[in-house]
């Protein structure tokens, strides 16, 4: 069953409104050895509404875990919260050699593959968010891309009590950069006590809301939502919904930390293996051979 069948299940079963929101959704959390620990979110448990994230890890990473491996058919995202400690270096086969710092973003459409390894430094501590977002079905064989953008160039929302960083994309009328694959708006918010932020969805995006310090109140399409840290939900709108203004407030004491994925939906089905994300089986087998042979590259 794929990400849109059981997003039109569960719409029939709830007797649909404009908006589908979904229930608060604690990740599951992973280890892996001593130096990585994650919270893991994934699509399926979303019925569609994440769309276009396949998933997201909410980590923290004190040593390096991975080491070099593949990706093709989505792009790999990786947000850097600023209270990361250190530096994060990135490595691809498309040539980049360099050290990601805390508060950057860096955006890899892997396209029709690519080799990528990232890892801590010596004493470094990072924190941040892994996402991989789906590619429509005509680019997932395009050329590998790639977008790194220093904390330093992030424009910032700010009022009293609210301080949000337009990572990607627009919020309230500030432009950040654009992703060199879907269009997409990515915010890392702070919400001090009693501050209110919105941000508006345009037409038929959908909206992945996580809170990752403190306690949210949201209201979405005049429903409200209590989301505590280590949760999040998301918001999908059909084709005949007014764009929704999703608000977020803080109603307790210590400072809230959010992050707001919003994108239009890819709407296909695909199939997902560790780092690939493909149309079907064969595409999947196509680039494990590909991988093996050594034609998505290599890191020098």
């Amino acid at each position: 069953m794929n990400a849109s069948m059981k997003f039109t299940e569960n719409a029939m079963l709830n007797k649909p409104t404009a908006t589908l929101i979904t229930s608060a959704t604690y990740g599951n959390a992973v280890e892996i050895r001593d130096g990585f620990r994650a919270l893991a979110f994934r699509e399926k448990d979303f019925f569609g509404a994440m769309d276009p994230l396949v998933m997201v890890d909410h980590y923290r990473m004190t040593e390096p875990t991975f080491g070099a491996h593949p990706h093709a058919g989505l792009s790999a995202v990786s947000v850097l919260f600023e209270d990361s400690e250190g530096e994060f270096h990135n490595r691809d086969s498309l040539g980049n050699d360099f050290n990601l710092m805390p508060g950057d973003l860096y955006w890899l459409k892997a396209g029709a593959g690519v080799v990528h390894d990232e890892s801590p430094r010596s004493g470094a501590k990072i924190h941040g968010l892994q996402v991989f977002v789906n590619l429509p079905s005509v680019i997932k064989k395009s050329k590998p891309k790639s977008l790194h953008i220093k904390a330093q160039n992030i424009p910032v929302y700010e009022e009293s009590g609210i301080r949000v960083r337009i990572v990607l994309g627009m919020s309230n009328g500030i432009a950040g950069q654009k992703s060199p694959a879907l269009p997409m708006t990515i915010l890392d918010g702070q919400i001090d006590s009693n501050a209110v932020f919105s941000h508006r969805l345009q037409d038929e995006e959908n909206a992945w809301i996580y809170a990752i310090k403190g306690e949210l109140q949201l209201t979405v399409d005049g429903r409200e939502i209590r989301l505590l840290a280590g949760q999040s939900i998301a918001v999908s709108q059909t084709a005949s919904a007014p764009e929704t203004a999703i608000q977020l407030s803080n109603r307790k004491t210590p400072p809230a930390h959010f992050t707001l994925f919003s994108a239009e939906p890819v709407n296909e089905a695909f199939v997902q293996k560790g780092p690939f994300v493909m149309s079907s089986e064969l595409e999947i087998a196509q680039v494990e051979a590909d991988f093996a042979a050594g034609k998505l590259g290599r890191l020098v």
